[in-house]
C-alpha cells in the first residue's frame, strides 16, 4: 500500500506532528471526502505500508524528526515555483524554500526530492519570458539536490476560476504548451536535469519530455527493493500515470492559500477546520462522531 500525503494539503508543511503521531500509534482514520461519514482506518505498519509520498511547498518543519520514519521507505514531491504572495499566499520567500529543498536533499538524496514546478500560469505579469528567467535560475540553484522536474500547466478548475481570474491568468492553448515546454526543456538540459509533465495530456515526447508518474512504482522499487504493481489510480485523471495509494489527507486544510488550488473550497471553511486541529486525533482536522462509520483498509 502506498501513502499518499497528501494531495488534499501539506501535511509535511502544516500537520508533521500530527503525522509522526499517527505512525507512532500505528494507524491514521481518513473520512471520504465524498462521503463524510464513511471513514477508512488505514494502517501504517511496516508490513504495509510500501512507501510515503509527500506532497509539500514547505516540509522544514519534517525534516529534523524524519529518523521517525527511517525504516519507511519514503520521497518527497516538493513544489518550488516562482511566484509571489500574490499567487501563493502564505509560502516563504523563495531563499528560505531553496534552504530548505537542499537542506532536504543532503539529509535523504537528491533521488529522493522531487522538483515540480507545477503549474505554469501565465497573465499579462508572469510571461514566457517570466518563466524562463525564474525556471533557469531555480535550476541553477537546485541542479546538485535533484535530478528531475515535473511540471504542468494550470487547470481552471471550477474551485480555482475565481482566484486565477483576479490575477488575470489566461488559458494557455496546446500549441503555447509545445513553445514553453521546448523552451524549459531545454534550459533544464543545461543543468542536467529530467522534465516529465503531471497528468497533461499533450505529447511532449520530441523534446525529451515524457508523460511521469509522480507516484512512481520504479522510484519506490529503486528506494524500497519491493515490487510495486504499476496499476493506474483510477481515482485521477485520465492523464494521470500514478500508480494507485491511499491519500491520509483532507480537504480545506491547506493554509498556503494559493489561489490556483483545487484542494481548498473556501477561506471560511478552512479557517473552521483549522479550530479543529488536533495533533493527538486520529483524523487531521476532525474528530469521530456518533453518526461515523469505520472501515478496516488493509491494502
Amino acid at each position: 500500500m502506498i501513502i499518499s500525503a497528501s494531495r488534499r494539503t501539506d501535511i509535511p508543511a502544516f500537520y508533521s506532528d500530527w503525522f509522526y503521531n499517527r505512525i507512532k500509534e500505528g494507524y491514521v482514520l481518513v473520512r471520504n471526502p465524498f462521503n463524510l461519514h464513511y471513514v477508512s482506518k488505514v494502517p501504517l505498519s511496516l508490513e504495509l505500508v510500501d512507501c510515503f509520498v509527500f506532497w509539500s511547498k514547505n516540509p522544514a518543519n519534517m525534516i529534523d524528526n524524519l529518523q521517525i520514519i527511517d525504516r519507511y521507505p519514503y520521497y518527497f514531491q516538493f513544489t518550488l515555483n516562482p511566484y509571489d504572495d500574490k499567487v501563493e499566499k502564505n509560502v516563504p520567500k523563495k531563499s528560505e524554500i531553496i534552504d530548505t529543498f537542499r537542506r532536504l536533499s543532503d539529509k535523504i538524496g537528491p533521488n529522493r526530492v522531487i522538483w515540480r514546478y507545477d503549474p505554469i500560469i501565465i497573465t499579462e505579469a508572469i510571461s514566457e519570458e517570466y518563466h524562463y528567467k525564474y525556471f533557469e535560475v531555480l535550476a541553477s540553484k537546485l541542479q546538485d539536490y535533484t535530478s528531475k522536474c515535473i511540471i504542468s500547466f494550470v487547470d481552471f478548475y471550477p474551485k480555482a476560476k475565481k482566484g486565477l481570474g483576479t490575477i488575470g491568468a489566461f488559458d494557455i492553448s496546446d500549441e503555447d504548451k509545445i513553445r514553453i515546454a521546448k523552451r524549459i526543456g531545454e534550459i533544464a538540459e543545461a543543468y542536467s536535469l529530467k522534465i516529465e509533465t503531471c497528468a497533461e495530456e499533450i505529447d511532449l515526447s520530441q523534446f525529451g519530455i515524457e508523460h511521469g508518474k509522480c507516484i512512481d512504482p520504479n522510484l519506490i522499487k529503486e528506494i524500497s527493493g519491493r515490487n510495486i504493481k504499476d496499476g493506474k489510480d483510477k481515482n485521477q485523471r485520465k492523464a494521470c500515470g500514478c500508480a494507485s495509494s491511499v491519500d491520509i489527507g483532507a480537504y480545506n486544510t491547506c493554509m498556503h492559500r494559493c489561489i490556483y488550488c483545487y484542494a481548498n473550497y473556501s477561506s471560511n471553511v478552512v479557517n473552521d477546520n483549522m479550530t479543529r486541529y488536533d495533533v493527538n486525533s486520529p483524523l487531521l482536522c476532525s474528530s469521530i462522531t456518533d453518526e461515523d462509520v469505520i472501515a478496516e483498509k488493509n491494502s
